[in-house]
């Protein structure tokens, strides 16, 4: 039997991947906001657990928070799936979700946006992967306009990468790299804002303490805050029960700068990998045990 060469292989695989998505996707736009995400989270549930990629998500939790039992982590692995399945399902629903006129996003401190638009200076603001973590970006893109530039990774699927560049019409978005970097501070430079996920493993990053063990964290946060002298504003995210959300905008952070530019970065990364896991550890069920987060 004839094999065809890796790259159409893949290639299939891709489409095949990509029209299931957009089938499910599909499926959960015809059905109501609420409906969709309780499916999604009964789906999520029941399937999620099984998977071989939880045995991961168990080895970070035990990493993670040691005191826990077997028991308390297969509980929170459970609660993930079933976040992470209410938020695919709400993925069609999100511009409505996230529309003043649902009353599914309680903005708290929405003060904290208007004083950075004011003040004269480009800014940062930067969440994790919490809850529905597409209602973060999607509320402050609604609030900033065109003030805001989000940066996000693009997926290794060309063919699910378009359908998320469709999805991001109307944003001012790049993708993580060095083109997306150079847009940054082109934007920076001109007074705008940029919005970050920093929650990730960055291989190419520096190690900071993350939930009591060194995890490569991206320094960007502190390197253009430190540079632009610029607010650094944590944004966090909550799923409050069902498709409703809390979006919560807290004081700036101290950006260090004492001229150790290293040990600047490192203080600076502290607090916001501190201030992240504050929220996991509140929520643990909300946040994506799924990264490689840690070495090994």
């Amino acid at each position: 039997m004839k094999k065809f060469p890796p790259r159409y292989r893949r290639a299939a695989a891709h489409a095949a991947e990509a029209a299931g998505l957009l089938a499910v996707m599909a499926i959960f736009a015809c059905i109501p906001v609420d409906w969709a995400s309780a499916l999604g989270g009964r789906v999520g549930r029941a399937l999620g657990p099984r998977l071989a990629i939880s045995r991961r998500a168990m080895r970070n939790l035990r990493r993670a928070m040691p005191l826990n039992s077997d028991a308390e982590n297969r509980a929170i692995v459970r609660g993930m799936w079933d976040n992470l399945g209410r938020s695919m399902a709400e993925y069609p629903h999100l511009r409505w979700i996230c529309s003043p006129r649902s009353g599914r996003v309680t903005i708290v401190n929405r003060e904290g946006v208007v004083a950075m638009m004011n003040d004269g200076k480009p800014g940062i603001v930067f969440g994790g992967h919490l809850g529905n973590w597409q209602v973060g970006p999607a509320t402050v893109h609604r609030m900033m306009g065109a003030s805001l530039l989000s940066v996000y990774r693009h997926a290794n699927n060309p063919w699910v990468d378009a359908m998320q560049r469709r999805s991001l019409a109307g944003r001012n978005a790049v993708t993580k790299g060095a083109e997306g970097g150079r847009a940054v501070l082109l934007h920076m430079r001109r007074g705008g804002h940029v919005g970050l996920l920093v929650d990730q493993k960055q291989n190419d990053g520096i190690a900071v303490p993350f939930l009591g063990h060194d995890a490569m964290t991206a320094p960007g946060v502190a390197r253009l805050g430190r540079h632009f002298d610029c607010p650094v504003v944590p944004i966090r995210t909550e799923r409050l029960g069902g498709a409703h959300f809390r979006f919560t905008v807290l004081p700036p952070l101290e950006i260090v700068s004492s001229g150790d530019r290293d040990a600047d970065d490192l203080e600076t990364m502290t607090q916001v990998n501190g201030m992240i896991a504050s929220w996991v550890l509140a929520r643990p069920e909300q946040w994506l045990w799924l990264h490689r987060r840690w070495p090994g």
